[in-house]
């Protein structure tokens, strides 16, 4: 009986539920009570993992993950006298250039090349409206039927007139090597897709026109016919940039639309053909690595003039330096929505396109081997049964050899996101709470010795109306802002229009200063609940948009992470009107200051459908604004 009454006397366990949310609140407390540590550590490791995306460490060998793929495992047959067809077609070339043919004359010249070979041959006449007026142009296309198959799917070559070289380049050998293409893929009968030859006019706008009508998607501002000849579902393509005499290496241009990139196969499969079946070289970009110009390392070195010696020829540093120059140009392209080619427009439509450019030098290579090394990258792209869909389309390429998968560069940009939303909640719980400090508290501390003196806690109401008005209003002044760039008058006097839009987005927010000050003594300062609502913001926008476009995700965690957590009221009145210059000119500073880009990112969204331009005005601007207006409380 002694054991049985002991057994029911015995304590029992705590409930688990209790248990863990006691754990949760404890949780909580510490890391209320350690916020600015935790969010200056997450700022500091997010901000210094972004600085060593670029060593070799974090990166990984590339590798072939389709193996119906089987790169460089074919006999090529293009031969010199493929190469005299397409000297023959340069020398053509040559005589348009001289006689400077309009593009509807060159147009037509192309067409009757391709129907010389009995392909299907028709031209594009298409026509955009800007606000800066209308773009016209005229593409040349040809279908090459597959006789292995019933036209259900489809691989692409193709060439711009102008060249991505830039200076009103033209793209004259990567003309004539689709040409001459065309000429010789048509004698084989392995070809188990139709082949699709394109001449796009000008560099970008003429492919996007094609493109559009190929899949039925025409932009209310695009007027154009439809195809006379389609084929199937575009798989893979190739577009080649070939403007100088000869060339040394072959750069890859992968990015495209939006920060799409294409499989990863594709590239790793290009790679392995320019190496083994034609001989030449594969960089990233035009940039060549530093053991392949010693006698250049000057002139294509990262670090300024006035730098050591020893520190420009470390072969550690030199490597550091080149991988720094692929990830910066790589988050350039990507991060403003940009391709970095003519491929990158198709990337929109699922189709995994490359860049092929010859990067200009004195040789040893031309249309040999670079006809060689495209037959044998069409034959792999050949092999397919089906999309690419195996290897990675998130990374970065570090060097021609070497990537980054998304879970080594994706971590940086996401602490610094928390580091916001972990700010932000802090001060929400912050505003929630205010210390009354009584009187006789008050007196009993000035007659002891002087120690902080002791207060009670009580809670106070949060009113987010005013908060939200302003919220929303920096955000309609976005639209708004938006439509102006947009419209004819900003592209006919942007030298006026863009600093009056300047000087009046900055005033305008100057009108709210009265929902700042509304507020009774026991609700909580507008300006906290509006910075915790801001923080919150623009944490959840780099979150989502590192998924979908890292590079902007990593752009806006810089311009946005410190200046807005560090954003406060201030008793100065000159203070705070610093405070608030500094923020109107990091968020639309860039009307006055970079009138270039304006013009490239208005023209990108009107032609191309890129959307930096109207996120710039819509989210990144007005979130900026919304830090700037806390610094105006009690100013």
């Amino acid at each position: 009986m002694d054991r049985i009454r002991g057994f029911l006397r015995r304590p029992r366990r705590p409930d688990a539920n209790v248990a863990r949310l006691r754990r949760r609140r404890h949780a909580a407390a510490y890391i209320h009570r350690n916020l600015t540590k935790l969010t200056t550590a997450l700022f500091i490791i997010g901000y210094a993992w972004m600085l060593l995306i670029p060593l070799s460490l974090l990166s990984q060998g590339t590798y072939i993950d389709e193996n119906a793929l089987q790169p460089a495992q074919v006999n090529t047959y293009w031969n010199w006298g493929d190469v005299h067809t397409a000297d023959l077609q340069l020398y053509q070339l040559d005589g348009i250039r001289e006689r400077n043919l309009t593009s509807e004359q060159r147009a037509e010249f192309f067409r009757i090349e391709f129907s010389k070979l009995g392909l299907a041959a028709s031209i594009q006449n298409y026509t955009f409206s800007t606000s800066k007026g209308t773009i016209s142009g005229n593409n040349a296309y040809a279908v090459m039927s597959s006789p292995r198959a019933a036209g259900t799917e489809a691989m692409v070559i193709s060439a711009s007139w102008l060249s991505r070289a830039g200076h009103g380049a033209l793209n004259l050998r990567g003309t004539s090597t689709v040409l001459s293409l065309a000429a010789f893929l048509k004698d084989y009968s392995l070809w188990a897709k139709d082949i699709i030859f394109i001449i796009s006019d000008d560099y970008l706008h003429g492919m996007h026109a094609w493109l559009n009508a190929y899949h039925g998607t025409i932009p209310s501002n695009l007027h154009t016919d439809p195809l006379e000849h389609t084929s199937g579902v575009i798989w893979t393509a190739l577009n080649i940039d070939y403007s100088s005499h000869s060339f040394s290496h072959l750069g890859v241009f992968h990015e495209g639309l939006n920060g799409r990139l294409p499989n990863q196969d594709l590239i790793n499969s290009f790679r392995l053909i320019s190496h083994y079946t034609g001989g030449v070289p594969m960089t990233v970009y035009d940039h060549l690595e530093p053991s392949d110009f010693v006698d250049r390392l000057p002139e294509q070195s990262v670090f300024p003039s006035w730098v050591a010696s020893f520190i420009q020829q470390s072969p550690q540093l030199q490597q550091y330096g080149y991988r720094v120059r692929n990830v910066v140009r790589h988050i350039g392209y990507q991060a403003r929505g940009m391709c970095s080619g003519v491929h990158g427009l198709m990337h929109q439509f699922r189709i995994d396109a490359i860049t092929l450019f010859a990067v200009p030098a004195d040789g040893p290579h031309g249309f040999h081997a670079l006809g060689r090394i495209v037959e044998s990258t069409l034959r792999t792209m050949n092999n397919l049964l089906e999309r690419l869909h195996a290897s990675f389309f998130f990374y970065i390429l570090t060097s021609p050899g070497t990537f980054m998968k998304i879970g080594m560069f994706l971590p940086s940009a996401i602490l610094v996101s928390v580091a916001m939303l972990f700010r932000g909640l802090g001060e929400w719980v912050t505003a929630g709470w205010v210390c009354e400090i009584s009187e006789a508290s008050l007196k009993g501390n000035e007659a002891k010795k002087p120690s902080p003196a002791k207060g009670t806690w009580r809670n106070r109401r949060r009113p987010l109306l005013s908060a939200l008005i302003v919220v929303v209003t920096t955000h309609v002044i976005g639209v708004l802002v938006f439509n102006l760039v947009c419209s004819r008058w900003f592209a006919e006097y942007p030298s006026f229009l863009a600093p009056a839009t300047f000087a009046a987005v900055s005033i305008i927010p100057l009108m709210l200063l009265p929902l700042l000050s509304t507020n009774a003594p026991e609700a909580a300062p507008t300006s906290m609940l509006l910075k915790s609502s801001n923080l919150c913001l623009a944490s959840t926008v780099i979150s989502i948009m590192s998924l979908l476009n890292f590079s902007l995700a990593a752009m806006l965690a810089i311009t946005m992470g410190v200046p807005l957590a560090t954003s406060y009221t201030s008793s100065s009145m000159m203070a705070s009107r610093l405070r608030y210059a500094g923020y109107c000119v990091l968020a639309w500073g860039w009307l006055v200051l970079v009138p270039g880009e304006v013009e490239s990112a208005i023209w990108n969204w009107e032609v191309l459908g890129v959307w930096f331009a109207p996120f710039i005005c819509i989210v990144y601007a007005p979130l900026v604004m919304q830090a700037a207006i806390v610094c105006l409380q009690g100013s």
